[in-house]
């Protein structure tokens, strides 16, 4: 990474986005120097399936964001998701060693071995360890412990959140970077990145459900007392909802995405007689052009996305058990389906909750400000998460994706200093 620069990059299936972050030599604080995004190529549902198209797509979105930024950039932080993707929770339990045996201080190394132990699981041949996230601490038998290290104990237990990919997935992810001409610092999952960019600690802590609509799948986080608890992926997205657009309007798919981002609305109940205006769909084939009323579009795309919430929730309940009813935080949109009028009020039906937002980065300054959208989420979060890598920190960090090492700061949230240690 060319110093004092950091790149996110998220390879979506509709589009590709570029963020080059900054470090401002006055405060020391990530600054976004430049943002790009382009339509996407060579992807299906999240999962790169012509790496010579989604090659060209990657160079050209990160030359355009290189010219709005006024520099160039060598290196990239990338995201992952969809249904390449799996988790679990694991636990591991050591006895606390001691040089002194009248003494037994937790030390670094027994944080390291209950860790180790923890993560002691078989994965499969074609799958590798993505991250590995430190949930709870519990020193004999009292939890909620977030760094155990001097603490007086026997027993040392870990409770973790593994999360792994598709080894080919990966491996086609490094070709296309590689074919791009840049560097790979690290593989990221994106919606751990988007954390970073739109989550409050205290919803973290309290438990909240973070809902990628991209346009392949739809992707959730879990995050419960400061830690994720469970990730998975819906394999539907907004390509479904342009879909029945096409089929219904008996129009093009690219012409049925034009009018969903246009005149789209996914909330019945918001449309108005002063809202409700002609929607032109295009002729084919020497066909005479032909109007839909915006409520009609509503009706079409309010069906397909209820339908992908009510998913993610039936989901919810068979990912998580008993822990969905400690959660008592928000949920929150992001996402390029997350930009549609209506999501949040439907979102609020289909759950039953107000507590309902969308995932907005905060303000990190720049020439323009365009980055503070859902859509931009993962990006932002990835510059953000590995913002030691632009404050030369990690040199030495390249070439290929790490599992997260363990946290080696005291003091912080436990996200936070995963955040500090990636890859």
């Amino acid at each position: 990474m060319a110093e004092g620069k950091v790149v996110g990059l998220d390879i979506g299936t509709s589009m590709i986005r570029v963020a080059i972050g900054e470090i401002d030599p006055d405060t020391g604080n990530i600054r976004i120097a430049g943002t790009a995004s382009r339509k996407s190529a060579g992807l299906r549902n999240g999962v790169i399936v012509n790496i010579e198209d989604a090659k060209n797509a990657i160079k050209e979105t990160i030359d355009a964001a290189e010219q709005n930024a006024g520099t160039t950039v060598d290196s990239v932080i990338t995201a992952i998701g969809g249904s390449q993707i799996e988790s679990q929770n694991s636990r591991g339990t050591v006895p606390v060693s001691s040089a002194n045996k009248s003494t037994k201080e937790i030390s670094r190394a027994d944080v390291e071995r209950v860790i180790e132990c923890a993560t002691a699981i078989k994965v499969p041949d074609d799958r590798e360890k993505l991250h590995v996230i430190p949930q709870n601490y519990i020193v004999d038998g009292i939890g909620g412990i977030t760094d155990p290290i001097h603490r007086m104990g026997t027993r040392l237990e870990a409770e973790v959140h593994i999360v792994t990919a598709a080894k080919t997935i990966i491996q086609n992810i490094r070709s296309c970077i590689s074919r791009s001409d840049y560097i790979l610092d690290g593989v990221m999952l994106k919606t751990l990145a988007q954390t970073q960019s739109v989550c409050h600690q205290d919803e973290m802590e309290l438990g909240s459900i973070l809902i990628d609509m991209g346009a392949g799948t739809t992707d959730v986080l879990l995050l419960l007392k400061g830690a994720p608890i469970g990730t998975f992926s819906i394999p539907v997205g907004g390509n479904l909802v342009t879909n029945d657009i096409s089929v219904v309007a008996g129009i093009s798919t690219a012409a049925a995405e034009e009018i969903k981002v246009k005149s789209g609305c996914c909330w019945a109940e918001g449309i108005t007689p002063e809202n409700d205006f002609d929607v032109v769909l295009p002729g084919v084939g020497g066909r005479a052009p032909e109007v839909m009323k915006r409520s009609q579009l509503t009706q079409i795309i309010q069906a397909r996305v209820e339908q992908i919430f009510t998913m993610v929730k039936v989901a919810l309940r068979k990912n998580t058990g008993d822990s969905i009813k400690e959660l008592s935080g928000n949920i929150i949109l992001t996402g390029g389906g997350a930009m549609m009028e209506g999501v949040i009020d439907l979102a609020q039906k289909v759950f039953h909750t107000t507590s309902v937002r969308l995932g907005v980065p905060e303000s990190l300054g720049g020439i323009e400000e365009d980055y503070r959208r859902p859509d931009f989420a993962t990006v932002i979060g990835l510059v953000l998460a590995n913002k030691s890598l632009a404050s030369g920190k990690d040199k030495g960090r390249r070439a290929k994706a790490r599992p997260v090492r363990k946290e080696k700061q005291k003091g912080e949230s436990v996200l936070k200093k995963i955040f500090k240690s990636l890859f």
